[in-house]
């Protein structure tokens, strides 16, 4: 089978301060409009990705529209101008440490959006985590149309538990040529980038094409009569599935053409191992509010046949500040979070409320002591649940995990033109 990861036409600023050039991914800190204030300040006039993206944070504000001309116009401007460097057919090795200081490593390379399908029940050889909401793709897809280059911060993992094709590279990066290395700003982090030799290429992309194959992934898993999940979204769901989107729009539109090798049939990416130690899950819980807590609880219990006699999946309830670990008998779901997330699903669009996702367990906490509100605290999922349980499940619900702060994210680095 061929593999759906493979080297890409990069575009990299040269001549450009590279601190300056680099932001965070536009998905981050959309409660905090100070940040991004703090970026555009930073920035000022310098050559920017910030000056190519359109941070969510001003996504529903007045002006949205002049914005994306405004960044459609720039991103011709770099062009024309020829700021960018481009590396043809090319694989870039990357080191990022984080914030924490851990070293997460990657390939920037691109995915072929022919083997990409975002719904529930795909079989797809790349096949999202999480479920895609809708509605979220069309003012992306307003962005894409009509921009000549991508800046894309979708992560896309490979479950490597031996380690064999990321993690060789940091022996031989030495003797590769170093593109940029440099502190990210906003404590960010550092991030380094070394340009693979096709030599080095060829061998991951053989790598990829054996771990790809039918009888390595049953060989993983354990399972026959599925088809190889060898890539799941990691971060980024949204925006891969917006350049899904575009590339059939392009198709429908002219079903002539022939677009087996138009540059939107791909988006760039960068490819992670699951097992890397810098990668860590983080339970994201739930608090509904404008509800009455007794009358869910009471549902909730006879749904999932909750009692405190121990099973395999569990949770805490937090009502009044008030916290009650409880077991689920009756699962709907192979984790915990989707047994939950379904009946809340089903469960506020019967009786109303809303569901929010929080990352702290102590803002859960106090939220729980607020009038008709309840939190629900939710374990970690362990790294080892992710691709069994999306090739069992499907797309897993929304806002199961979190990869990490904010400040780790991907940061738009590299482009590519999805323009002929």
């Amino acid at each position: 089978m061929s593999t759906a990861f493979k080297g890409a036409d990069i575009l990299l600023p040269k001549d450009t301060d590279m601190n300056k050039w680099a932001v965070v991914a536009c998905d981050q800190y959309t409660s905090e409009p100070e940040y991004w204030n703090r970026v555009e300040k930073y920035v000022g006039d310098n050559k920017s990705a910030y000056n190519l993206i359109l941070p969510e944070v001003y996504l529903e504000q007045p002006g949205v529209d002049y914005r994306i001309d405004k960044i459609h116009r720039t991103m011709k401007e770099y062009l024309e101008k020829g700021i960018f460097e481009e590396y043809k057919d090319a694989m870039i090795y990357i080191e990022r440490i984080q914030s924490d200081g851990r070293v997460r490593a990657g390939i920037i390379g691109s995915i072929d959006l022919e083997q990409y399908e975002y719904y529930k029940g795909s079989e797809s050889q790349v096949r999202a985590t999480e479920a895609t909401v809708i509605e979220r793709i069309p003012p992306r897809i307003k962005i894409r149309k009509g921009a000549p280059v991508e800046l894309p911060h979708i992560m896309i993992l490979i479950d490597d538990a031996k380690k064999r094709i990321i993690e060789p590279l940091a022996d031989k990066k030495d003797e590769f040529t170093k593109l940029y290395d440099f502190d990210l700003m906003e404590g960010g982090g550092h991030i380094t980038g070394w340009l693979l030799d096709k030599e080095t290429e060829e061998i991951v992309v053989s790598h990829l094409e054996q771990f790809s194959k039918q009888e390595a992934f049953e060989r993983r898993y354990g399972i026959t009569g599925r088809q190889p999940l060898t890539y799941a979204m990691g971060d980024g769901n949204h925006s891969l599935a917006t350049a899904k989107e575009f590339y059939e729009t392009l198709k429908r539109t002219d079903p002539s053409a022939d677009l087996s090798d138009h540059p939107a049939r791909y988006a760039l990416v960068e490819l992670v191992n699951l097992h890397s130690p810098a990668l860590e899950f983080e339970a994201i819980h739930r608090i509904v509010t404008e509800v009455n807590e007794d009358d869910l609880v009471k549902a909730l219990t006879e749904k999932l046949a909750l009692s405190d006699e121990e099973s395999e999946q569990s949770f805490i309830i937090v009502q009044n500040g008030e916290e009650k670990k409880v077991f689920v008998h009756a699962p709907s779901s192979k984790l915990t979070v989707g047994s939950l997330q379904n009946f809340l699903d089903n469960y506020t669009k019967e009786f109303g409320g809303k569901t929010d996702y929080i990352h702290g367990a102590e803002v859960v906490k106090e939220l729980s002591k607020k009038k008709n509100s309840i939190g629900f605290l939710l374990p970690d999922m362990g790294k080892n649940e992710l691709f069994p349980t999306v090739i069992e499940d499907g797309a897993l619900p929304r806002k199961t995990f979190s990869m990490g702060h904010a400040a780790d994210k991907r940061f738009y680095v590299e482009a590519r033109r999805i323009i002929k």
